[in-house]
């Protein structure tokens, strides 16, 4: 018999009260007779926000996605909304993605932010991310809310918060408001709809949002070229199928194979182990289909379309999927190629990405005389630097996570223009007789070659949320002296706001937000980097190596000695 703690059964006896319905009730108490491990898993903490909003397991409990986790944070946003402006009567656009219990969700958001006195714009169906996004702005809302758990498997949701500027909650609004939900009971929770407040929106919104995918995604590719390109795209059971074949349609891209199999949205996912398009498997059937109509490239997005993965053809003609790092050096690029000879470089410009993205991308910045910002995980922080900085101009920007932006119109990652803007540069390289995996290493050879490689391990539960938490401490209390071989001559605490110089001893402070992630330099240029999942039970390892490539018929030889490069990092920090 599973001993339940006394703090965790007072969470519980808290949830077997009138404040909450019976159907609740009954569940907690069968799972208290039958399954104690996961009422203890349901109760033991509060769902946190963490990179990408809240995301969690469905279910009943202070640390599952239901109608009062999501009710109480709606309340406090609804509460802080009218605290930050009182003249005004606030507005909120909801939007919501494939996944199970998505839509009924979204409407109790909807109709606690109605009974609050909030005007509500709520999507009439499923809607990619990056929409919401672009909505906020568009229909010049306070806030705006999507129902999502992105790539995590079909028992998980989410809700992530966006603000004014159509960027995700950001210092100092984010402290502020998760004060203001702590603060509340599950009692004080309005339910009860003002469906006067609530209107519905789709069709109006979708051409507005298109047609700026459209004109930001778009660069000069002749009609000739986007005819010659032969794509295959998969939404992945997902939000995308409703904007990026249109788009695509649209921008004049005719010869779209799309993956029947995968084309209706289902939250069971059920043709893939994993949604995530950083899974090579779950692009598998997309990559089938390719072959057999012999396509040029390949594109499938995550069920909230704000990720994508690509796959080209190779030197030798084989469908390649491309990691994250890859597809966002390729995409900056190409926005640098087309602002410069569009004469739009003038000195007040900037690229972004993230502390555990390739440092490439640096490089790329110098070459161009534009300035490189790099910020934490998540593209929350991103949309901050365009807020931050509006002085300057936002060119593009990406992380390893296979998330890009193009321009400043959509403030969040954004599969919808990233695909047509993948197009564009495959159409592009098509028609001067190149292709985009050979324009790839042409940037290696140009600006140096990295290669990077992310490897997740995930601890679920409350002993896997302990032994993440101890893998940070010991990493803290014992830094690595030497890895590979080669001596560890940096090391930045996020954590603490501390970059430790290990030859001189010098410390200097960081200058952004505290996060939990160590990055480790060594001497022969390679950088590791550790961090905990913000929204899964996983503690992950980033690996990234560099050397020079002399020339594109030396890339084979090149990547296989950085590929062993890492490999041998991984068994050095026992890894693999």
């Amino acid at each position: 018999m599973i001993h339940i703690e006394p703090k965790i059964l007072d969470r519980i006896n808290a949830w077997l009260t009138p404040t909450f319905d019976d159907k609740t009730q009954a569940t907690i108490k069968e799972s208290i007779a039958h399954n104690p491990k996961d009422i203890q898993e349901s109760f033991y903490k509060d769902l946190e926000f963490g990179t990408g909003g809240m995301r969690g397991i469905m279910g009943v409990g202070t640390n599952r996605i239901n109608r009062y986790t999501l009710g109480k944070s709606t309340q406090g946003l609804s509460d802080y909304l009218h605290k930050s402006f009182p003249n005004e009567t606030p507005k909120a656009v909801i939007a919501y993605d494939c996944r199970h219990n998505s839509k009924s969700l979204a409407k109790v958001v909807a109709d606690v932010f109605s009974a609050n006195n909030i005007e509500v714009f709520l999507f009439e169906d499923l809607r990619p991310t990056p929409e919401l996004s672009f909505a906020v702005k568009h229909l010049n809302c306070h806030c705006g809310i999507v129902l999502t758990a992105s790539h995590n498997p079909p028992e998980y949701n989410g809700y992530k918060v966006y603000w004014q500027d159509g960027g995700q909650l950001v210092p100092p609004h984010d402290d502020a408001i998760i004060k203001v939900i702590n603060d509340l009971d599950y009692a004080d929770i309005k339910f009860e709809a003002n469906n006067n407040l609530i209107k519905y929106i789709g069709k109006d919104v979708d051409e507005a949002f298109i047609e700026a995918s459209v004109k930001n995604g778009s660069f000069n590719t002749s009609a000739e070229a986007k005819d010659d390109l032969n794509i295959v795209f998969t939404s992945l059971h997902g939000t995308s199928i409703t904007a990026v074949p249109e788009t695509l349609k649209r921008a004049g891209y005719k010869k779209v194979h799309l993956v029947k199999e995968q084309e209706v949205p289902d939250g069971d996912f059920p043709t893939v182990k994993s949604p995530n398009p950083e899974e090579p498997a779950a692009l598998k059937m997309a990559l089938d289909l390719a072959n057999e109509v012999h396509a040029d490239i390949v594109i499938g997005t995550d069920p909230d379309c704000d990720r994508l993965g690509v796959a080209v053809r190779n030197n030798e003609n084989e469908l390649q999927l491309l990691n994250g790092n890859q597809t966002m050096l390729m995409m900056t690029a190409f926005l640098l190629k087309h602002w410069k000879s569009d004469g739009k470089i003038k000195g007040k410009e900037f690229i972004a990405s993230t502390i555990v993205s390739t440092p490439m991308l640096n490089n790329l910045a110098a070459a161009y005389q534009v300035e490189s910002k790099i910020v934490l995980t998540g593209f929350k922080w991103i949309a901050k630097l365009i807020k931050d900085f509006s002085e300057l101009d936002f060119i593009g920007g990406g992380e390893e996570s296979f998330g890009f932006m193009v321009g400043d119109f959509v403030r969040d990652k954004d599969a919808v223009t990233s695909t047509l803007l993948a197009c564009e540069i495959a159409a592009q390289a098509k028609a001067k007789g190149s292709s985009m995996f050979k324009e790839l290493i042409d940037l290696y050879v140009e600006h140096g070659f990295y290669k990077e490689r992310l490897v997740s391990i995930t601890k679920k539960g409350i002993e896997g949320a302990q032994e993440i938490k101890q893998m940070m401490v010991d990493a803290r209390e014992n830094p690595l002296q030497i890895v590979n071989g080669s001596k560890v001559i940096k090391i930045e605490d996020y954590q603490l706001s501390i970059s430790k110089n290990r030859i001189t001893g010098e410390e200097t402070a960081i200058d952004i937000p505290k996060s939990n992630v160590l990055i480790y330099y060594t001497e022969d240029g390679s950088k590791i980097a550790l961090r905990p999942s913000g929204t899964e039970p996983k503690i992950k390892f980033y690996i990234s190596v560099n050397t020079s490539l002399e020339s594109a018929s030396a890339f084979k030889e090149t990547e296989a000695k950085l590929e062993a490069k890492i490999d041998a990092i991984l068994k050095d920090m026992k890894l693999n």
